[in-house]
């Protein structure tokens, strides 16, 4: 996962590899930079100010982790996950998520399902004041 081809690149791949799959359908995520302290809400805070923009980070065994789960998941037959890192600005792309799979509600489910793991177990995020 290290060095990712452009977030541009990787969804026509990822596009492509659920048309391979024959997924019935596919959900993508596009996490971004946010001016709100995403991290700090994540953790119950209330007062937060806003961000210019963060560093981000991952563990690659827990997102590995994380991918096997989700297509481990009854109905699932396509993941494919983009993680940028390093200092980002407000807007730059963090995270592009594709799930496909035979029907929607297995599909939402899953995706949620890894987004929630890869934000809350897998991923590390300083604020940048």
């Amino acid at each position: 996962m290290k060095n990712p081809p452009s977030a541009d690149q990787w969804l026509r791949e990822a596009k492509a590899s659920a048309a391979a799959a024959e997924c019935g359908m596919f959900l993508v995520h596009n996490g971004v930079v946010r001016e709100s302290a995403r991290a700090k809400v994540r953790q119950g805070a209330e007062d937060t100010s806003p961000v210019r923009g963060m560093v981000f980070g991952y563990d690659e065994e827990k997102v590995l982790a994380a991918v096997r789960a989700a297509e481990a998941m009854e109905g699932v037959g396509c993941v494919r996950v983009w993680l940028n890192e390093g200092e980002l600005k407000v807007g730059d792309d963090i995270m592009y998520v594709l799930v496909g799979g035979d029907i929607r509600p297995r599909v939402i489910d899953a995706l949620q399902t890894l987004v929630g793991r890869l934000k809350n177990e897998c991923v590390t995020e300083t604020e940048l004041y």
